[in-house]
C-alpha cells in the first residue's frame, strides 16, 4: 500500500508540472525559457537544503550521472517550450507517448527482446502520436511546439532509465538538478528578453514546479524505479496525462476536442498493450 501511495503522490507531482507550466507560460505569465530555467534552479536549491537538512554531504557523481543531467535539461526546456501553445493534457499525452517510445528502445539497446505484443502495442502507439501530428489530420496541434514535447519526452525517458542505475535516489536528482541548473540560467540570460513577461504570479509558479513538483516528485520517482519492474513504471506513467488533462480543464478551462479524446486512447491503447504481460 505504502509503494502504491508512493506511486499516485509521484504521478500527480508529474501531471501538476504540466498544469504550473501551461498557466505560468501559456497564460503570458513568464517566459518559456525563463520558467524552465527558475523551475531547474528552485529544484536544485530545495534539493540541496533537504540535503543538508538531513546532515548528508552533497555529492555530484554516481552512476548514471551524465545521461541524467542531459536528459534533464533537455526535458525542462523542451516542455517549457512546448507549453507556449499546447495544452496541458494534449502536452503530457504526446510527452509521455514519446517517453515509452524512448524507454522501449533504451531497452532494446541494453539487450533486452520484447515480445510480439510489446512490438504491436509499441506501433499501435506510433500511429496515435502520427494522427496527433499529422497536418490536417483533425487536432490542432502546433508542430514545432508538438516536436518540442517529442524532444522532451526523449529526454524524460533517457532521465528515467538512467534514474534506474541509482542506489540513493535523493543525491542523486539533487545532483542532477545541481548540475543542470547553471546550464540553465545561462540558456536563459543569453536569450534576448526571456524573462519578458515576469510577473510574481508566473515566478511563484515555476518556483512551486520546480521545488514541489519537480524536485521532490523526481526524487520519490528515482527512490521508486529500483523497486518496481520496468512495466509497472510505465503503466503508472499512463495515469498523468490524464491526470493532466481532467486538470487542465478544471483549472484551465482546456476541453480537448474528440479527435483528440480519440487520438490519445490510441496512444495510451498501444502503450498499455505494449506493457501487458501474456
Amino acid at each position: 500500500m505504502r509503494l502504491f501511495l508512493l506511486i499516485a503522490l509521484t504521478m500527480t507531482a508529474f501531471a501538476a508540472n504540466s498544469v504550473l507550466n501551461r498557466a505560468a507560460v501559456g497564460g503570458g505569465e513568464l517566459g518559456a525559457m525563463a520558467f524552465g530555467a527558475v523551475r531547474l534552479g528552485a529544484g536544485a536549491c530545495a534539493l540541496l537544503a533537504l540535503v543538508l537538512l538531513l546532515r548528508r554531504r552533497p555529492a555530484l557523481g554516481g552512476p548514471g550521472r551524465v545521461p541524467g543531467v542531459a536528459g534533464l535539461f533537455v526535458y525542462i526546456f523542451g516542455f517549457s517550450f512546448a507549453y507556449q501553445a499546447l495544452d496541458a493534457g494534449l502536452g503530457a499525452l504526446i510527452l509521455f507517448g514519446c517517453v515509452q517510445i524512448t524507454m522501449f528502445a533504451g531497452a532494446l539497446v541494453q539487450g533486452e527482446r520484447p515480445p510480439a505484443l510489446r512490438w504491436a502495442g509499441a506501433a499501435v502507439a506510433l500511429c496515435g502520436l502520427a494522427w496527433l501530428l499529422w497536418p490536417g489530420a483533425g487536432v490542432s496541434v502546433s508542430l514545432p511546439h508538438a516536436f518540442a514535447m517529442v524532444a522532451a519526452g526523449a529526454g524524460w525517458g533517457v532521465y528515467s532509465l538512467a534514474g534506474r542505475a541509482s542506489t540513493d535516489p535523493l543525491a542523486a536528482t539533487m545532483a542532477n538538478f545541481l548540475l543542470a541548473a547553471p546550464a540553465g540560467l545561462v540558456l536563459a540570460g543569453a536569450l534576448p528578453g526571456a524573462f519578458e513577461p515576469a510577473t510574481p504570479l508566473g515566478l511563484g509558479l515555476a518556483v512551486v514546479s520546480g521545488a514541489v513538483a519537480s524536485g521532490m516528485g523526481y526524487a520519490l520517482w528515482y527512490s521508486v524505479l529500483p523497486r518496481i519492474p520496468g512495466t509497472v513504471a510505465a503503466i503508472a506513467q499512463l495515469t498523468v496525462p490524464v491526470i493532466a488533462m481532467a486538470g487542465g480543464a478544471v483549472l484551465l478551462g482546456e476541453v480537448p476536442g474528440a479527435d483528440a479524446l480519440l487520438a490519445g486512447a490510441v496512444v495510451l491503447g498501444g502503450v498499455g498493450l505494449s506493457v501487458l504481460r501474456r
